[in-house]
């Protein structure tokens, strides 16, 4: 964390007393900047981006939020970039109110403004007049000179502006701008000091609900419901002193947006909001403690899991009221939130998210539910049917506050219907693998069906339901999802020991090149090098396929050592370790592959790689290998960084790798206290003791989190 001369004195008050008692807490160690930086070094990227490519790298924002909140405030520096903010930009556009790392969202953008601004309205800023910590986000706009403040409830936006001249102080409502196109938008003075209006962005209509501390005594709108229309509010200059605006929203109307200002901020300070979100926050992120003499290490984790639980985000007003997937007003007795990143986030950050937010999880749920009970099924995110494994998982982890009959009957519709989330599920059924279509010159950028990615995905969702199938004593669902769950074995082709395309005939896919990296043409933003070490629920039977232990081995050794070609540029495939890609999510289980073949040693030297030289990267040490995708890039840090890593995420049971740290104590809502010891600083694994006695295996099961307990890790 970086102290600034522009922080808030009860924050600079704070470290002084930190660093006299010797006290830390876990926002203490959260730099919210980390991901926020390129990647810019081509030894690093794995080739030469080409002229003025940023690689998709990061994606984070600064700005303030609570865990799982409505609100993300946030300062804008780039339109369509991701999250919004780019740390080489040298220009603020706004602070718009949502935010998700992922090209969405951004919507309701304000920025502070002097009397003599024009269009195009911006500002010039410099990181060393900003910071940012949890729940709190700081900046001077060189060229307006204003001084900026933002923190934030789970429903609110609150912002202070200090203007070095209160003489002709406004605020401009970029209401036409956020990250996808904007078709309507409108703000009225309704009062004084009161403002209120929507900005509608696809099938979201954000409205919001705004009260100052001081007079308005005109709104100016220009280009109103155009793309780039904005309004601008002119403030009375009887009063000097700080602005501060505090703006409510709500996805279901104006009413609500006030009622949800009313209820968490309309009476509180600035300081008490900023308080209690740092409470929030170290209430959640203290759940795990960990103990070690690396400042680094200590950063980089409660930072990456600072970074797990901002997704998926809340759609509730405080009256309890949302707009439903058919766009209808309901009220239920869950909290309604967004579909989660499930292609990505199904791995670690929804399995870190049951553990740790039983609560939300369970509503989480309820809120796919409620999808599927207007679209008639689960939906999915982008690719593959992971809510089986985020339902499955969930359940046999203690999450019970939620219908899983209800559940488990929509993804049955989901894994056996024509129409459903699952694309050519037809086929598949038919089959056993889903085919692609016979591309003359497939190139990176190639869409098609994704058949080999489908198949693997498919194969392990249906594994993920068998296991619910079993838990809820449905034993005919259950032997047929099993037996489909190695259709995995459909793609893979022995004579070369590859996961291959296929024809509609069956044919294997010809010419073809296991090194080069496809969007959608058999697999999905991977190569065949990426994917073929995919079967996270039969291993064994994986390592069978490639002919046993010795030949698995070799082809792993390979794997992490063939040299990336420097001419295949894909711009969401970066960072490699030999074909190993770090910057994205469909390999992130291979590192762990090599404890199917008991040399455990193997498999943490190549995490040891990762997490100390792949994260954190940079000059300013900001970068990330690869996009953040809403948490999971951090949330595969947090799991590889204590040692428990969810193979499975529909089993409720974690492979024990070496952690980071020299102890590590879980407290969770649902059971006692977990603690990992590794009482030396070896790195190489060589037994496993829990509660005192020698485990037979390398892997735990989630009782130790119900009945707390012990694992010591022996390691030279």
């Amino acid at each position: 964390m970086r102290l600034n001369l522009r922080m808030p004195f009860w924050v600079l008050g704070f470290f002084v007393l930190q660093n006299a008692f010797g006290q830390e807490k876990p926002t203490d160690l959260v730099n919210p900047f980390i991901g926020t930086a390129p990647l810019t070094d081509p030894s690093v990227i794995g080739y030469t981006p080409p002229r003025d490519w940023r690689v998709w790298a990061g994606l984070t924002f600064p700005g303030s939020a609570l865990p799982n909140a409505m609100v993300q405030l946030s300062p804008i520096t780039k339109w369509g970039s991701g999250a919004g903010y780019e740390y080489e930009d040298s220009e603020i556009l706004g602070f718009a109110h949502t935010n998700k790392g992922h090209w969405n969202l951004c919507n309701l953008p304000v920025l502070p403004i002097s009397q003599e601004a024009t269009a195009p309205f911006k500002s010039t800023f410099s990181h060393e007049n900003e910071y940012a910590s949890p729940g709190y986000y700081e900046v001077f706009l060189d060229d307006y000179k204003v001084g900026v403040k933002l923190t934030s409830t789970l429903r609110t936006g609150i912002h202070e502006y200090l203007f070095e001249k209160p003489e002709g102080r406004r605020i401009l409502f970029g209401l036409g701008k956020a990250n996808n196109g904007v078709s309507d938008w409108d703000i009225n003075l309704v009062g004084t000091n009161v403002l209120e209006g929507f900005q509608r962005v696809g099938r979201d209509k954000v409205h919001f609900y705004a009260v100052l501390n001081h007079e308005v005594f005109n709104l100016k709108l220009e280009s109103k419901g155009e793309k780039d229309g904005y309004a601008i509010v002119s403030i009375s200059d009887k009063e000097a002193g700080k602005v501060v605006m505090k703006i409510g929203i709500s996805y279901v109307s104006i009413a609500n947006a006030k009622e949800n200002l009313e209820s968490e901020s309309i009476d509180t300070s600035f300081e008490e909001v900023q308080k209690a979100a740092v409470k929030e926050w170290d209430g959640l992120l203290s759940k795990i403690s960990v103990k070690s003499d690396s400042h680094r290490n200590k950063e980089m984790f409660y930072t990456s899991l600072y970074r797990t639980f901002l997704w998926p985000a809340l759609r509730s007003d405080v009256n309890g009221e949302f707009s439903d997937e058919a766009g209808k007003i309901q009220k239920q007795d869950f909290k309604y939130y967004t579909i989660p990143s499930l292609w990505d986030t199904y791995r670690n950050k929804l399995v870190l998210l049951s553990i740790l937010s039983p609560e939300v999880t369970g509503d989480v749920i309820s809120s796919l539910i409620s999808r599927a009970e207007i679209t008639g099924f689960v939906p999915t995110f982008f690719h593959g049917d992971h809510g089986a494994p985020f339902i499955a998982g969930s359940y046999k982890r203690g999450i019970d506050n939620f219908e899983v009959e209800k559940a488990y009957q929509y993804l049955l519709r989901n894994a056996y219907e024509s129409g459903s989330p699952r694309a050519f599920v037809e086929e598949y059924i038919a089959k056993g693998y889903i085919s692609d279509p016979d591309v003359e010159k497939p190139h990176v950028e190639t869409k098609a069906r994704a058949g080999v990615s489908k198949t693997l995905e498919y194969a392990y969702d249906d594994y993920s339901l068998a296991i619910l199938a079993d838990t809820l004593g449905d034993k005919e669902h259950f032997q047929d999802l099993m037996k489909r769950s190695k259709n995995y074995q459909n793609v893979f082709d022995p004579s070369i020991n590859f996961m291959r395309g296929r024809l509609e005939n069956g044919d294997w896919i010809s010419p073809f090149d296991s090194e080069y990296p496809y969007y959608e043409y058999m697999f999905r933003e991977a190569n065949a090098w990426q994917v073929s070490f995919y079967a996270p629920h039969d291993m064994p039977g994986l390592v069978s396929l490639y002919g046993g232990p010795d030949k698995f081995e070799a082809k792993l050794d390979e794997f992490f050592t063939k040299p990336w070609n420097p001419n295949h540029i894909a711009r969401n495939i970066s960072t490699f370790i030999g074909q190993y890609c770090q910057g994205n999510q469909p390999d992130h289980e291979a590192p762990f592959a090599y404890y199917y073949v008991n040399k455990p040693e193997k498999s943490q030297a190549i995490l040891d790689k990762i997490m100390n030289e792949l994260y954190g990267i940079g000059p300013e040490g900001l970068a990330l290998s690869g996009m953040d995708d809403a948490g999971e890039m951090s949330s595969w840090f947090v799991c590889a960084a204590v040692g428990l890593y969810p193979m499975s995420p529909a089993d409720a049971d974690y492979l024990v790798t070496v952690p980071l740290f020299d102890e590590v104590t879980w407290k969770v809502d649902i059971g006692s206290d977990l603690v990992i010891l590794k009482p030396n600083g070896g790195r190489k694994l060589k037994e496993i003791k829990v509660n005192g006695k020698p485990l037979d295996g390398y892997y735990v099961g989630h009782e130790l989190f119900r009945k707390g307990g012990k694992i010591e890790l022996v390691t030279n």
